[in-house]
């Protein structure tokens, strides 16, 4: 999304626009690394000496609010984050703990069945699946 339409969000929804808030979500659109919090903030400190780790996490908490990003628990001690927010699964490497995303796996037909058998009206799910990425199956396998 491009910085107007960010700033016109956040603008709309009572918020502020500040540079961190606009370089926050510029790193998360950027990049599909699924960030945390720790990650954008050590990326972005160079450039914001004065920005708190507490600015980056409250910053999240927003463009999530107004719908620019969605946060992730792939059972680390801390969430994730991605600024791509359509439905779509994960994957995580339990070896370097890098984070996919899933773009050909078509969960509708699982969520269906899930509305289906339980009678709730599903209004959102969330996908992560674990194992060992190829890289580090490749170094494995040169030790």
């Amino acid at each position: 999304m491009y910085e107007q339409n960010v700033t016109a969000l956040l603008r709309d929804r009572g918020f502020k626009v500040t540079p961190q808030r606009l370089a926050i979500y510029s790193v998360l659109a950027a990049t599909r690394s699924h960030p945390s919090a720790e990650m954008i903030f050590s990326e972005l400190q160079p450039h914001y000496p004065t920005m708190s780790l507490a600015t980056v996490y409250k910053t999240i908490e927003i463009l999530k609010e107004i719908g620019l990003v969605q946060i992730l628990n792939v059972g680390e001690d801390s969430f994730r984050y991605d600024a791509r927010t359509h439905n779509h699964p994960h994957v995580r490497c339990m070896k370097c703990n890098r984070v996919d995303d899933l773009e050909d796996v078509d969960s509708n037909e699982f969520i269906d069945r899930v509305a289906g058998s339980t009678a709730y009206r599903i209004t959102g799910q969330q996908f992560y699946f674990y194992g060992i990425c190829p890289e580090c199956q490749s170094a494995e396998k040169n030790h």
